[in-house]
């Protein structure tokens, strides 16, 4: 089932919004050692419910929290976006070691993000 994995906020300031978030909230949040400055967020245990997240720099200067949705193929739901009247905003990428990821736009503005959870990515 393609569910609701993980979120992103786009922030500012990832120090200070790591800072906000680990006082008022008590998430462990550690700077990922990958190709991007990421923050990951753990909000609790893993035998309870809820997803963990990740913190990062906005780039276009509009803070948001983006929804991240497991997929089996990002090429093919990219597809089924676009068939179904949404936009493809960010194309396909890796994240080594991780999988590909690609960001969308639904039919109403509102922007998400699609994942395939693949190791071997480069």
């Amino acid at each position: 089932m393609n569910r609701v994995v993980h979120f992103e906020f786009g922030v500012e300031d990832p120090e200070r919004a790591s800072k906000f978030y680990s006082k008022v909230f008590s998430w462990k949040i550690e700077k990922w050692e990958g190709p991007e400055d990421y923050w990951l967020v753990t909000t609790g245990l893993k035998d309870q419910p809820g997803i963990d997240g990740g913190l990062m720099r906005h780039k276009d200067g509009t803070p948001r929290c983006i929804n991240t949705i497991a997929v089996s193929s990002v090429d093919e739901y990219c597809k089924r976006v676009t068939k179904s009247g949404g936009k493809v905003v960010v194309p396909k990428m890796a994240i080594p070691g991780v999988g590909y990821q690609a960001y969308c736009e639904d039919t109403e503005g509102n922007l998400f993000g699609i994942h395939q959870q693949d190791p071997k990515a480069k």
